[in-house]
């Protein structure tokens, strides 16, 4: 029974172990994975955040344009009787009443007039901030798609270069098999034999490193997407064939000009910071609004005041600022000085990034050419000289040699053609035109 009890549980400890190493699969196309990595990424919710923020403050501007009205009352007990003492013609204090409590309220209504231009300053430069805080999420999702691309891309030249090596693989312990019995009927010298199991081993070595370099890109790639590490992940490999046709060069830099989210929101923030300097001079001018109140008051036994109403026009200006110099206006010109250096020089980064990444672009595509010469040379001469080893007109080292290059060569050509892809990807980035499906 004890026996039975064991099994029992070595048998449900294997399946908890199988389940819990168990990776889910999941096949997704590069469009997908990009729509999931935008979904799950906690930098645009750290940007949704600073929307919120800034539409706040628009929202607190806004309110400074509404009536002001402001409501108070008190009550309060006296336990000493307070000496009082009229001064009025022809009234006395003397023997008047024992006051021992006293009620008060009031209502204070202010309706903004005229402020200089603060308010209407104030409330088109926190529309112009809200824009810029969009303006700037799109970009970090036209940033985030191409990191998606990125790792998306790794993931499947990794996943080729298995498929790859473990065609060669198979191919090369077949080969092995063969020259056991060629070296057992006296054929081959052992020693060849050994070139060729050394050869099989570096080819499981290789597939050894690229496995890991596989798992490495799929941890990458869920932490980028937002889902569980232990999810394997597919993917489709005709997105490799996407790549455009690449027009001239100053195409690409008008289109960024025109489509660049940072560039548009940093012209937002110039705007901004113009009205900004404009609000701050007009500190210097006198505030008018339409004041209106309400006062009531009670003190039993003595006086009882209620209706007294009052309205009229309140002007507000600070005599200090004939002498004190406006430092607000000072730094906010700093900061359109600031704003403007930073376009010039955006637009100074954003040629070099064009032109780099056009020079990449047409380089990655000229690349897929040369390698698949190389792999059809490769594979030629692979034929060739396994023809002549059998005939006994080449070393096995010569073959070992043609085989490694043929490996080498056919890889080449499947990291060339996702490398241009992504190549291009980068280029529509820097135009600000790369497309979110």
């Amino acid at each position: 029974m004890k026996r039975i009890n064991n099994s029992v549980l070595a048998l449900a400890l294997f399946v908890g172990f199988a389940n819990i190493n168990a990776q889910e699969k999941k096949t997704l196309t590069l469009d997908e994975a990009v729509q999931l990595g935008i979904q799950n990424s906690k930098n645009l919710k750290i940007d949704a955040a600073k929307i919120e923020e800034a539409t706040a403050d628009l929202l607190e501007a806004k309110n400074r344009q509404l009536p002001e009205l402001k409501v108070s009352g008190s009550y309060m007990y006296l336990p000493i009787k307070p000496n009082i003492d009229l001064k009025l013609p022809g009234v006395s204090a003397a023997g008047g009443p024992e006051v021992h409590q006293v009620a008060y309220g009031s209502a204070n209504l202010s309706v903004p007039i005229y402020s200089g231009g603060r308010i209407k300053y104030g409330i088109q430069s926190a529309k112009y901030l809200v824009e810029a805080s969009k303006l700037s999420t799109e970009n970090d999702k036209i940033a985030i798609a191409y990191n998606v691309a990125q790792a998306y891309n790794n993931l499947f030249k990794a996943n080729q270069s298995i498929k790859v090596l473990e065609e060669n693989l198979s191919a090369s312990q077949k080969r092995d098999e063969t020259f056991l019995k060629l070296e057992n009927n006296g054929v081959i010298a052992r020693n060849d034999r050994l070139k060729a199991n050394l050869q099989t081993s570096n080819i499981e070595l290789q597939l050894l490193e690229a496995k890991n370099n596989y798992n490495i890109a799929n941890i990458n790639m869920d932490l980028l997407l937002g889902i569980p590490e232990t999810t394997e992940i597919e993917v489709d490999q005709n997105y490799i064939e996407e790549a455009g046709d690449v027009k001239p060069v100053d195409f690409y830099i008008s289109e960024a000009r025109d489509n660049r989210k940072d560039l548009q929101a940093l012209a937002q923030q110039r705007k901004a910071a113009e009205l900004g300097s404009k609000s701050a001079k007009a500190e210097n001018l006198p505030s008018i609004a339409f004041t209106g109140g309400y006062v009531a008051a009670d003190i039993p036994k003595f006086l009882t005041i209620y209706n007294a109403v009052n309205v009229g026009v309140g002007i507000s200006y600070n005599l200090s600022n004939i002498w004190k110099e406006n430092s607000s206006l000072k730094q906010s010109q700093a900061r359109e000085k600031q704003l403007a250096a930073n376009n010039e020089l955006l637009n100074d980064n954003i040629k070099l990034e064009v032109n780099r990444e056009y020079q990449n672009t047409d380089y990655s595509k000229k690349r897929i050419s040369v390698f698949e010469k190389s792999a059809e040379q490769a594979n030629e001469n692979y034929r060739i000289t396994k023809n002549k080893y059998e005939n006994g007109l080449a070393t096995m080292t010569e073959l070992l040699d043609a085989d490694a290059a043929q490996i080498a060569a056919n890889v080449g050509v499947i990291n060339a053609k996702a490398d241009a892809v992504l190549a291009y990807r980068k280029l529509l980035q820097t135009t600000g035109t790369l497309t979110i499906k």
